[in-house]
């Protein structure tokens, strides 16, 4: 048996746990649902021991059918906060996900610190991001004492795949928390203080790829390292192999999130755009580099489909949405602006909430799946060229993963709306792949990125049509039917 890398993807809906071989041959994977919760509007909430028994039993899964691993490397939604005792191990409250609105107005009255904020985290004041979830499980009844531990999801499951030996993040999470100073790459104090987290309760950061502990848990095989840890988007950009400043992905997942690589200086921060901590490598050396990107974060694309299925019954399948998408040659005018959690780049409004105009007597479900098929493909759009005029640099290509990246329809659109090449990888699962690959290089599997760059392999490349006269109308368009989803909610 070859080396493998089993990599542990905690995803919105579900864990994936995936055996990346060294030799390249095909990979073996097991995947569980788990319940989201919704117990209020603008609420989302998951149960953090769910989550970890969906590990176990991937973990588990995937050991039997491929004997153990020489590492295990972690990748998870990124913002969703989990609280819990350490004498226990178990939650203190459900864990509030990166999609819940609670904390709105609080990101309102944090506002005279918007500009600290912007220079400490290169983030936003909006409730997407941990700090603010963190602050309201202490001021709802969960003790800020010493039993008290925080954390995103990657550090829930290090610390239960330890049997709570290892309270850690890494560098690409902590910059997601609006707690980290990127430049300084460190906890920020005063930024702990504003916010009211507790900064004894917040994990020790380590980087991306590195020894950080071995199994101990009764659950699972002990003794198994665990090397490497990054967000879900950050893990993408790397199983993308897009090492070169100027590289840039999407991923078209729950949400979708565009990810350029610019190199390792920390720049100042940019309108629309988030900035955040790619990962950080040990060189030859052992010394530390930590890689920076631009962000585009768009709160719903798949999601979108799921609400047509479960929300609508257009569709019994998600995968029966091109086929309708692509029955008619367009969406009849309709557009459909899926703000249901508020907007993302490059608008930054948590009072958004979707929208469908232009309905006519002649409107249909095709039309109603092409629209959101549409939303996809405009909603980057948007956050790219907020991108590139903060940049400027202009992406030459994208290179794109996720769910709906199967769907060809999609990437012409993309492609037209870009006006670049679209080019989807034959692996598509990229971000466990990126887990996989941050743990191998820690223990040798890999040797290094030019062996990674060497096995990403292209499966469609998409062009862009040469007149960008239709592309440019519906964009136009459809930067009105935004407005019209703007700052609807008054309360949340």
């Amino acid at each position: 048996m070859t080396d493998f890398v089993l990599a542990i993807d905690a995803g919105t809906t579900g864990v994936r746990s995936r055996a990346v071989f060294s030799d390249g041959r095909p990979s073996i994977a097991a995947y569980r649902e788990f319940t989201q919760h919704f117990p209020e509007p603008g609420w989302v909430e998951h149960d953090a021991l769910e989550i970890w028994a969906a590990v176990v039993a991937t973990f588990r899964e995937v050991v039997e059918r491929a004997g153990l691993p020489a590492a295990v490397g972690i990748t998870n939604q990124r913002e969703t906060v989990v609280a819990w005792s350490a004498r226990t191990s178990l939650p203190l409250a459900r864990a509030i996900v990166w999609q819940d609105r609670r904390t709105a107005r609080r990101c309102d009255q944090l506002a005279p610190h918007l500009d600290l904020v912007r220079r400490r985290t290169g983030l936003v004041l909006d409730p997407y991001f941990s700090g603010t979830k963190m602050a309201w499980l202490v001021e709802h009844g969960v003790p800020a004492d010493d039993d008290l531990r925080l954390g995103t999801i990657d550090a829930w499951i290090v610390y239960r795949l330890t049997a709570g030996a290892v309270h850690a993040t890494d560098s690409s999470n902590a910059s997601r928390t609006m707690l980290f100073d990127i430049a300084e790459l460190s906890w920020s104090d005063e930024l702990c203080e504003l916010i009211g987290v507790p900064r004894r309760a917040l994990p020790a950061v380590v980087p991306s790829s590195g020894r950080i502990g071995t199994t101990a848990c009764a659950e699972l095989p002990t003794g198994i390292p665990i090397s490497g840890m990054a967000g879900d988007q950050q893990s993408a950009l790397f199983g993308q192999a897009c090492f070169t400043p100027g590289m840039a992905k999407n991923t078209y997942g729950t949400g979708s999130f565009v990810l350029m690589n610019i190199g390792t200086t920390c720049p100042a921060p940019c309108e629309g755009l988030l900035t955040t901590v790619a990962w950080t490598l040990p060189d030859s050396d052992g010394r530390l580099t930590t890689t920076y990107a631009f962000e585009g974060a768009i709160f719903v694309t798949g999601a979108a489909i799921q609400w047509l299925r479960d929300g609508l019954g257009i569709i019994s399948r998600a995968d029966e949405i091109g086929p309708l998408a692509a029955s008619v040659p367009d969406s009849g005018g309709l557009f459909v602006v899926p703000a249901f959690t508020g907007l993302g780049s490059p608008w930054w409004d948590p009072y958004a909430r979707g929208t469908i105009v232009g309905i006519t007597r002649g409107s249909t479900r095709a039309h109603l799946a092409r629209a959101v098929v549409d939303a996809m493909a405009l909603q980057t759009r948007d956050a790219i060229a907020a991108m590139q005029s903060a940049s400027g640099v202009t992406i030459s290509e994208l290179r794109v993963d996720g769910g709906a990246s199967v769907m060809d329809l999609l990437l012409r659109i993309q492609a037209d709306q870009l006006g670049i090449a679209v080019r989807r990888p034959v692996d598509q699962e990229t971000t466990a792949l990126g887990a996989a690959f941050l743990a191998g290089l820690a223990e040798g599997v890999w040797p290094d990125l030019a062996a990674i760059t060497e096995r990403w392999q292209t499966d469609v490349v998409v062009s862009p049509s040469s007149d960008r006269t239709a592309a440019d109308e519906l964009h136009t368009t459809w930067l009105r039917a935004v407005e019209r989803s703007r700052h609807w909610a008054t309360t949340d």
